[in-house]
């Protein structure tokens, strides 16, 4: 109930994602204000476009009036000079008005006044017909121009339109520079974003309890830190900025159409709601096929995993063409879904855009021939307002684009925070004395389920230096003792209590309470490294004299030193280089040189050979020297030393006592220890005994 409340007090993935890209405020605000400035700069060029066509260009047929030859910026044609009629002077005084009036392709020179503009044509005698829309009609004589004469018309205003051409290309420029920039701050901003994402994911995954794991295969927790984090960046990378782009460049084209025209812009505004709403219906769709998809990919790389650490096994049964059965089912699932997203993406995609912008277009073109706009709009006006709809669909195409990327982005990161979710142990800082070892279990009861217990009032006590050995049959319990003991898992109130030097362990940090543990267990795991980083698995207080040492103690310095590189020796991963017996050396000096209080060795020697088994034997001593030991045990021979012997039954501590008084007793103990040292009962008998290394995850799936 508590957990139910703490998920609903959680805030939502969008949040979540929000306030990491908070983290990084300054630099995505300064973006955002380069953006803005960059599409400023962009949009001013429509409007240098449309004074350009109605004041230098389609301005020709504005009325020219008769000036005295050498007046600036005047024309001249057939022995007289001209200028237009919005370029005079007050001071300049002016003559005769003349026309110059485009018919299709064609200039015509007309003499005297024209009142008003129509449909034009050229009749048979050459004269230049006008027909208003109010059915007016006139004629005027009308003298074709030379593309020479036309040229001298259009001279006065080449200074004019290279000046404006010019200022438009540096605002290009300028532009251009503003766009890096912005795109610079927000892409480099969007990796910042992710690697924090993804150090606080790794980082997290070391607070984590060791049971978490038991139930999530490794490849499902590497597709989270991996696949979801890299979606997760895309989001920020991709989405966001064309989000962040397109929403500005949308509304500054919005604003920018109401001061080209607001009838105009009255067009275009529908646009806005109908991505919307496009948006909305496509996130309700893709966001079920998306989850699926994360999903299936998850299971892949979690069974890629799985089989690549089990691919001995796969092959000495002859499992590889059921492994690639059930490969392929996933692989399958996984194309069908994604085959679903494609079908969704093409149909939403470039066809809506295309289809939404050609109805603009043609509603605009229409109502622009039509009449309906053509007495307040200029061609200009006409002009600009096509490449501010061509620019505005830009980013619409950019912003539909990346909605699959989105929803993929989304479900991702929706993975990521909840793994991040878990409750985990945070991080103790500081240490502890180096304790006693004095180690008491007062009438514990576990179970990893609810009243399946595994564990079932186990009272023992150890005590500093001594020497305690856990014997019984697999699922006895032997393993859970000491997963409680490292605090692996805890037990719950009412099930009694383990003490560490008189205090509960559950009342100390879990970190601090590990520091003077150490642990060697019966496959010892060996980082990627060398076999000294092994030893002191990079820790800056151990130093390579204490490592070289700790080789020494436990008999492998000299077996190590044989090899090319001594003790720098690359290690591969898991060490598989290596053999058994040198991995179990490894394992055995990193847990001298951590110089632990309590020393846990779970069948240490029970995949080594014979020789080096008196290695490390010999090494024993040393290393139990002054430190509480628990040793699970399967060969029984190794344990006639111990000082204290328990017999495990389905939970309980059915015998105790030492070697002699336990043969002497004659119950479970002296059965085992006959079976195994009777002749040709061996092999049986490490079968009955024997039971996995990992032996929390066998009994919290088995509970028995």
């Amino acid at each position: 109930m508590h957990d139910e409340k703490q998920m609903q007090r959680r805030p939502g993935t969008g949040k979540r994602l929000f306030q990491y890209a908070m983290l990084f405020r300054s630099k995505i605000i300064i973006a955002l204000v380069l953006l803005a400035l960059a599409v400023c700069a962009e949009l001013v060029g429509p409007f240098i476009a449309q004074r350009m066509i109605d004041q230098n260009i389609l301005s020709i047929e504005k009325p020219w009036h008769e000036v005295a030859a050498g007046t600036t910026d005047s024309a001249e044609y057939a022995g007289k000079s001209y200028k237009r009629e919005d370029r005079l002077n007050t001071d300049e005084s002016s003559g005769a008005i003349i026309h110059i009036i485009q018919v299709q392709r064609d200039y015509y020179f007309v003499e005297g006044d024209m009142p008003f503009d129509g449909a034009r044509d050229i009749t048979a005698d050459g004269k230049l017909a006008i027909v208003s829309k109010e059915g007016e009609s006139a004629s005027y004589l009308a003298v074709k121009l030379t593309k020479s004469e036309l040229y001298h018309f259009y001279k006065p205003e080449l200074p004019r339109l290279l000046k404006t051409a010019g200022m438009y290309l540096g605002l290009l420029v300028i532009a251009a520079f503003f766009t890096y920039g912005q795109r610079l701050l927000l892409l480099t901003t969007a990796n910042r974003i992710v690697q924090r994402m993804r150090e606080d994911v790794f980082a997290h995954i070391q607070r984590l309890p060791v049971y978490y794991f038991d139930n999530l295969p490794a490849g499902k927790v590497v597709s989270r830190i991996t696949n979801d984090t890299e979606a997760v960046r895309e989001l920020f990378v991709a989405v966001l900025a064309n989000f962040f782009s397109g929403i500005v460049y949308m509304v500054a084209i919005i604003g920018a159409l109401f001061l080209l025209d607001p009838h105009l812009a009255l067009i275009a505004v529908p646009i806005i709601p109908i991505l919307v709403v496009w948006i909305i219906l496509y996130r309700r769709r893709a966001g079920r096929i998306n989850e699926a998809i994360r999903s299936k990919l998850s299971d892949i790389n979690g069974m890629i995993n799985e089989s690549i650490q089990g691919m001995p096994i796969i092959q000495a049964f002859r499992r590889q063409k059921k492994t690639i059965e059930e490969f392929d089912e996933h692989n399958k699932d996984l194309f069908s879904n994604a085959n679903k997203l494609l079908s969704l993406n093409s149909l939403t995609s470039h066809n809506l855009t295309g289809v939404l912008r050609n109805i603009v277009f043609i509603t605009v073109l229409w109502t622009f021939w039509g009449g309906s706009l053509s007495t307040f709009v200029t061609v200009g006006v006409l002009y600009a307002f096509i490449d501010y709809i061509n620019r505005m669909f830009t980013p619409i195409v950019g912003i539909v684009n990346q909605l699959s990327n989105l929803e993929t982005a989304r479900v991702s990161a929706g993975r990521v925070f909840q793994l991040l979710d878990e409750p985990g142990t945070d991080v103790t800082a500081g240490s502890l004395p180096r304790s006693k070892g004095d180690v008491k279990f007062d009438n514990v009861s576990f179970a990893y389920k609810e009243d399946e217990y595994v564990l079932r009032n186990i009272s023992l006590e150890a005590r500093q230096g001594e020497t305690v050995a856990l014997v019984g049959h697999t699922g006895s319990g032997k393993s859970s003792i000491l997963n409680l003991l490292f605090r692996f898992y805890d037990i719950e109130q009412g099930n009694g209590q383990i003490l560490v030097d008189g205090e509960d362990v559950r009342d100390v940090p879990k970190q601090l309470l590990r520091q003077h543990m150490g642990i060697v267990l019966q496959d010892p795991f060996l980082f990627t490294g060398t076999i000294a980083s092994n030893v002191s698995l990079d820790n800056p207080t151990i130093s390579r004299e204490r490592v070289i040492q700790a080789l020494k103690d436990v008999g492998a310095y000299d077996m190590f030193m044989q090899l090319p590189g001594g003790i720098d020796e690359p290690v591969v991963e898991k060490g598989a280089t290596l053999s058994a017996g040198q991995r179990q050396l490894i394992s055995f000096a990193r847990a001298l040189a951590y110089d632990p209080a309590i020393l846990i060795l779970d069948e240490a020697t029970a995949s080594i050979d014979t020789e080096t088994e008196s290695i490390i034997q010999a090494a024993l001593d040393v290393l139990k020297k002054g430190r509480t030991t628990f040793v699970i045990a399967h060969r029984l021979s190794t344990i006639r030393q111990a000082d204290q012997i328990l017999v495990l039954d389905r939970g309980r501590i059915v015998e105790r006592g030492d070697h002699d008084a336990l043969m002497a007793h004659g119950g479970k103990y002296y059965d085992m220890y006959q079976l195994q040292a009777g002749a040709g009962g061996s092999a049986n008998a490490n079968a009955s005994v024997s039971e996995p290394h990992n032996e929390q995850a066998a009994a919290a799936h088995s509970h028995s």
